[in-house]
């Protein structure tokens, strides 16, 4: 008996821990990140397949800077999945003013999201390396880390979301040393850096908080499940 409830336990515990920051929202159109506390789309290229009427968007959804934000401007006028308050991810900028490059703990370069472990400097570098697990193309110690190459690159796990692209992303941080530029972020190096406003990079839409919550997240249901089979155990030894 002892052996059984052990069992449902780390089946729990484990079973689950792959996408426990990510529960599924609106029926997969969105997922909730507990651990960032914001909303991503599910899909990380919409706007390849919905422009809300901006016009401009260029090939596979790429855009400008000015344009991404155009684009989530005409999202939250169409309270697109029933939100007004979508927006491009944001970054910090941790050191000196502009990029800090380096290979851990900066703002600009890779592994970005290691500075301390606990603080988030950039929501897609932590959803890239911490919830997704991937690696960068570059360890901490600047060495080649030998990541597949075309089409996935450092990619490995792109996790429930669609049409995410190893590529250049817009994040909605402005580069302060020249407002001409802006943070991105690379899904297939794993890398941050500045780029010009003007060039076409693709965009995608996070929101705050948790678009629409549940009585219990995924996790403490399939915990409920595990305790009605313990349960049923029981009544059979007896």
């Amino acid at each position: 008996m002892q052996r059984i409830a052990a069992g449902i336990l780390l089946f729990v515990l484990f079973g689950s821990a792959a996408n426990a920051a990510l529960y599924s929202r609106l029926g997969g159109q969105a997922y909730y990140d507990s651990t960032l506390g914001i909303t991503w789309l599910a899909d990380a290229n919409l706007a390849d397949s919905t422009d809300f009427g901006v016009a401009g968007i260029g090939f596979n959804g790429e855009m400008s800077w000015d344009k991404a934000n155009e684009w989530i401007g005409a999202m939250n006028t169409a309270a697109y999945l029933g939100a007004n308050d979508w927006r491009l991810p944001f970054v910090t900028d941790t050191g000196a003013p502009g990029c800090d490059f380096g290979y851990t703990g900066t703002d600009c370069g890779y592994n970005v999201q290691t500075k301390d472990g606990l603080t988030v400097y950039s929501e897609m570098a932590h959803l890239f390396e911490v919830t997704l697990g991937n690696t960068g193309t570059f360890d901490t110690s600047g060495n080649p880390s030998g990541c597949a190459g075309f089409p996935v690159f450092c990619l490995s796990n792109t996790g429930p979301f669609a049409n995410l692209q190893a590529n250049y992303y817009w994040t909605g941080t402005e580069y302060a040393p020249d407002t001409s530029n802006s943070w991105y972020f690379h899904f297939g190096a794993g890398s941050q850096y500045l780029e010009l406003k003007s060039q076409g990079l693709y965009a995608w839409a996070v929101r705050p908080g948790d678009i629409a919550a549940v009585p219990l997240p995924a996790a403490a249901w399939l915990f409920g499940g595990a305790l009605a089979l313990l349960g049923a155990a029981r009544r059979r030894s007896r």
